[in-house]
């Protein structure tokens, strides 16, 4: 679970997180938490806690974490009391952070000395500017492996020169490495080269990528992890070589080499065609059972060399040629007729964008890349065409294009169509030419929206949203509102993106009753999050009501949620609080009313109230903002144009609460906020 930068307004750390049995990573950097810190030895299996950065207070729990834990971090908060003895027996124990805290007594030695640390394996204690007086226990002989940090604590000005080596300042080194192979000078001729035994052979080159590893000191843990992956994969030791590894935003991607398997030293040797597919099989079908330390992971290359370039891997109409990306691919598969949404083949999604070439792309996500295209009946489309680590399976993608087959309304981006062939998963939907909300509240835009189109377009978002809420078959709640999930089309009409289905959906109890919640891991946007769906991990209809509440305030402010460290309902409660409200307007935007402009303030803020009962239902919000744009002069002068707020099939008189809503689903990535038109601008400070 990780939701770093999130404003959870003051509230302490649920105590329920302590039940949570199969967490592994728990971190929650920089939310504006309070309170203490909850016990966490109940988790048997937390490889990673980051708790750094908040208003965390009183004394760090005395109960010994898990045995798995690796990285403690508990640095920037108001944190007393002594260092736990607790910490002294944690033998995967790679960092520990709790600098810049109220933290007294001794450190205890016992924390390094109860460990063995052989090889590459290292311990990063950094316990600066707290109130520290001493270190019980020997310091003598210290290995070179253990960092430890105490500038800033008394113990450093008390002139003992045992401690000075431990009160200078030093900072962690960054451990991405290669390795290097060290055989005879005669070079084995291309595409041969030296297996870890030095014989010349032909490797499969794999790129490869831990998601979510529990560790911050992969060092650390090579060995492990080369034992881990040579057993799920059935292979020799010194079959398997890491070429290089690297960190990226927490995901660990390695480039590996496997080797076959050396009969003699004389025979160049390469895999047969049974083992090459059997080895690619495994990476692409998930296969390799998953460990609690390296966790989830996903295969982004499979690289066959020149003597493999005869075996099929793939029914790719591309073929497979020296040097050819195979990655995941799944089996060729006749696509299957969905009503209202048109069936293409690889061929015409390739001629529609050039080969996917890189002028046509326009966007890109966590799902994949997004290419303008151009039907041959003149239509212009955004093709999302799903990356390696996205595809999902047959039936689930099927399953996904039905449900979004049935979804129309003026105000939800429109799925035309789907591909579904030779390993390519690709979604087909109406092109934005003008780009998100987001693009057009930059400092940066060239084409600020006026606050009537701004009230237009908070009024069509919220018009989408109540039809996923209450009038989709089965209703869904959307999870991820957002400025940059809010597209425009050629005339500003609102577009809400990125919904779709999701994997999991309440379960009636045994008299039949629906709950009006859904528990689920939480996920969400830095700023937008609702803070009682991350408290009680339950997600119901409000929780899209306080998201959009935000992009409300980000309309008027043309702030993003999150500004120089500054959360928007904070500024914007304070600018009320100060009779200042009309300093934090977007000055862009053109001629405006005081009382309308605080009627939406008003609103936005109500929406993002911390208890959801407190907040109002979207058809709420969706007629309170009929009636702010009915107070626009020119609103009736132009009704039927510019400020026609009408569409076919959605009426306001009905208010039905989350507990009525039947069979929600939670929303996934499935459409996208990036099929716009364009690159997709950098927001800057203004």
């Amino acid at each position: 679970s990780q939701l770093d930068n999130n404003n959870f307004g003051g509230n302490s750390i649920p105590d329920s997180y302590s039940n949570m049995s199969k967490l592994l990573k728990l971190s929650l950097r920089n939310c504006n938490l309070t309170g203490p810190i909850p016990d966490l030895s109940r988790i048997p299996h937390l490889g990673y806690l980051d708790l750094s950065f908040n208003q965390l207070s009183e004394s760090i729990p005395s109960n010994k974490l898990s045995e798995n834990i690796t990285t403690i971090d508990l640095s920037n908060n108001k944190l007393n009391g002594t260092i736990p003895s607790s910490f002294s027996d944690l033998p995967r124990l790679q960092k520990l952070s709790i600098s810049n805290n109220e933290l007294s007594g001794d450190v205890p030695s016992s924390i390094w000395q109860n460990k063995t640390l052989n090889g590459t394996k290292k311990l990063f204690l950094d316990m600066k500017n707290n109130r520290l007086t001493s270190i019980s226990g020997s310091i003598s002989n210290l290995p070179s492996n253990i960092t430890i940090l105490l500038e800033g604590n008394p113990i450093c000005s008390n002139n003992n020169n045992t401690v000075v080596q431990f009160c200078g300042t030093e900072t962690e080194n960054d451990m991405n490495g290669n390795s290097i192979i060290i055989c005879p000078t005669q070079p084995c001729p291309p595409p041969y080269e030296y297996s870890l035994e030095c014989v010349c052979v032909v490797p499969l080159l794999v790129n490869y990528r831990l998601k979510s590893p529990g560790f911050s000191d992969f060092n650390a843990y090579v060995e492990d992890f080369e034992s881990f992956l040579t057993s799920g994969l059935n292979i020799d030791s010194n079959q398997l070589f890491i070429n290089s590894f690297v960190w990226e935003d927490g995901r660990l991607r390695m480039y590996l080499k496997l080797f076959p398997v050396s009969v003699d030293n004389t025979t160049r040797h390469t895999f047969n065609q049974s083992e090459v597919i059997r080895l690619r099989d495994m990476f692409r079908e998930w296969d390799i059972h998953e460990s609690d330390l390296f966790g989830p992971y996903e295969l982004l290359d499979f690289v066959l060399l020149d003597p493999y370039k005869d075996i099929t891997v793939s029914s790719s109409s591309s073929g497979i040629s020296k040097g050819a990306l195979v990655g995941i691919v799944l089996a060729s598969k006749s696509s299957i007729k969905i009503d209202g949404v048109r069936t293409f083949n690889y061929e015409e999604m390739a001629l529609a964008t050039n080969n996917f070439s890189q002028s046509a792309q326009v966007g890109q996500g966590g799902y994949g890349k997004v290419y303008k295209g151009n039907l041959p009946d003149g239509t212009v489309v955004a093709i999302k065409r799903a990356q390696e680590g996205s595809l999902q399976g047959e039936k689930e993608f099927l399953t996904e294009i039905q449900l979004l087959s049935r979804l129309h309304h003026r105000n939800l981006v429109s799925l035309i169509g789907y591909c579904d062939e030779d390993g390519e998963q690709m979604l087909v939907y109406e092109y934005m030419p003008n780009g998100t909300l987001r693009d057009h509240l930059s400092a940066h835009s060239k084409e600020p929206l006026s606050f009537p189109m701004r009230l237009k377009i908070a009024l069509g978002s919220a018009k989408g949203l109540v039809y996923l809420h209450t009038e989709a078959d089965p209703p869904i709640f959307h999870r991820d509102v957002k400025a940059s999930n809010i597209l425009l089309d050629s005339k500003f009409i609102a577009k809400v993106a990125d919904f779709g289905l999701s994997r999991l959906a309440p379960v009636p109890d045994i008299e039949g009753n629906l709950p009006n919640h859904i528990s689920t891991v939480v996920k969400g946007t830095p700023g937008y999050l609702d803070p009682e769906y991350f408290l009680t991990r339950k997600l119901t209809d409000k929780s899209d009501v306080y998201s959009l509440g935000v992009v409300f305030l980000e309309i008027v402010t043309g702030k993003p949620p999150i500004f120089h460290g500054e959360n928007i309902i904070r500024q914007v409660k304070l600018a009320f609080g100060s009779g200042g409200v009309f300093s934090i307007v977007d000055n862009r935007m053109g001629f405006y009313t005081s009382e309308i402009v605080e009627k939406f303030l008003t609103l936005g803020l109500k929406c993002c109230k911390d208890e959801p009962d407190e907040r109002p239902k979207m058809t709420e919000v969706a007629r309170e903002l009929e009636n702010i744009l009915a107070m626009m002069p020119e609103y009736h002068a132009k009704k039927g144009s510019e400020y026609d707020t009408s569409d076919s099939g959605t009426t306001f008189s009905s208010q039905p609460s989350s507990s009525t809503i039947k069979n929600p689903f939670i929303s996934e990535d499935i459409l996208g906020s990036d099929l716009v038109s364009g690159d997709v601008p950098t927001i800057r400070p203004r």
